[in-house]
């Protein structure tokens, strides 16, 4: 007897986002998870050619290495999840986890809560995507804020040394490109929430103390906690259960991350590169594959104004992407403004624009490993 499955009804239901279809949308997508669980599972592929690398020069100790956590799907264009500062990669898609796995498998990866390496993570990104396109499944890697500029640098270190990546498409929700995204470089103070929380850790001459990690903590839990008290939105796009799940799981996360993870992630963010200081033949185009750039209608709180980032892909999108668009997220008339990365407050604003993007990826021709 075959399994069920509930995708034609979430599809249909998803393409609209009136919030009285809401709580039936949350009916199909827990009953699909009640008949149908994940399995969940820590991804233990031996190292490739770029971790072996880094191994054999002494500079990739293990607690520097991300964890992967791996999803069986039902088709054959995986996905490769990167999330922000926090939630982790697997709260961040926590309402569109069934979505994704219809196209493939599904890959989250969590960062480390002890230390950060860019290096260590990008080799991790390039093992990865070598061993699903050498099985034929070539994946999207679908990005979200801080986890978009690990993205971006990735591409950009793979074209200067002359290797393009095998990708079926990426997906850049909110980028958050480089420092100068969130602080505007010689700003006598921080414009933005998030900057205020980062600011000490970008003083050179001053090492960020204790107090302004707690204060960056505290600051992030704002953030989420923010759209958590909007009960009525919730109750419409999750069971009690769920909330209650999600929210663990991200205090857990900021609880959790250490003061050296939070400097190293942010000196990671540091080492990334603006875009527009690549605008240059020699490195772009970074990728051929399909891209999405999705900006959200409210990114005060995060983006600069003066964001070099959103300069680049609002201007420029195709010089870096050949194959890409940009799009500003908007609100439903009457609805609550769209925040930056909102994927679980704002999943329905988001969802039409990943429906016709993978739709379009499954439709394309693989890309082939050389």
């Amino acid at each position: 007897m075959p399994s069920l499955n509930f995708a034609p009804a979430f599809s249909l239901i998803s393409a609209f986002s009136a919030a009285p279809l809401r709580p039936f949308h949350t009916l199909v997508r827990t009953t699909e998870e009640r008949f149908r669980p994940s399995r969940i599972a820590v991804h233990r592929a031996a190292p490739g050619r770029a971790q072996a690398r880094m191994l054999a020069a002494g500079t990739a100790g293990q607690h520097l290495h991300a964890t992967v956590l791996h999803t069986p799907g039902t088709g054959r264009v995986p996905t490769i999840v990167l999330g922000g500062f926090v939630p982790d990669a697997t709260e961040q898609v926590f309402l569109l986890r069934r979505f994704l796995l219809r196209s493939g498998d599904l890959y989250c990866v969590s960062y480390p809560v002890t230390g950060f390496s860019l290096d260590v993570l990008c080799a991790q990104l390039d093992d990865l995507v070598e061993e699903l396109a050498l099985a034929g499944t070539p994946p999207v890697i679908f990005s979200v804020s801080f986890g978009a500029g690990v993205v971006l640098e990735w591409l950009r270190r793979s074209r200067a040394e002359g290797r393009n990546p095998v990708l079926a498409g990426v997906i850049l929700v909110s980028p958050v490109s480089c420092t100068a995204d969130i602080i505007a470089t010689g700003a006598a103070k921080p414009n933005t929430l998030l900057g205020r929380a980062l600011g000490p850790f970008l003083d050179a001459k001053r090492p960020a103390t204790e107090a302004a990690v707690d204060k960056a903590r505290a600051i992030f839990l704002r953030m989420f906690e923010a759209g958590a008290q909007n009960k009525l939105a919730l109750r419409m796009l999750m069971t009690k259960t769920e909330v209650e799940r999600l929210r663990n799981a991200v205090m857990n996360t900021i609880r959790d991350l250490t003061s050296d993870g939070a400097r190293e992630r942010i000196a990671a963010m540091q080492a990334m590169v603006a875009p527009t200081d690549y605008f240059t033949p020699a490195i772009l185009p970074l990728t051929t594959a399909p891209t999405l750039v999705l900006f959200a209608e409210k990114e005060e709180a995060v983006l600069d104004a003066a964001s070099p980032g959103r300069f680049a892909f609002g201007r420029a999108c195709r010089a870096f992407f050949p194959d890409g668009e940009t799009h500003t997220v908007k609100a439903r008339m009457g609805g609550a403004p769209v925040q930056h990365a909102s994927l679980i407050f704002h999943v329905f604003e988001f969802l039409p624009r990943f429906q016709a993007f993978y739709n379009r990826v499954r439709k394309g021709p693989l890309p082939l490993a050389a």
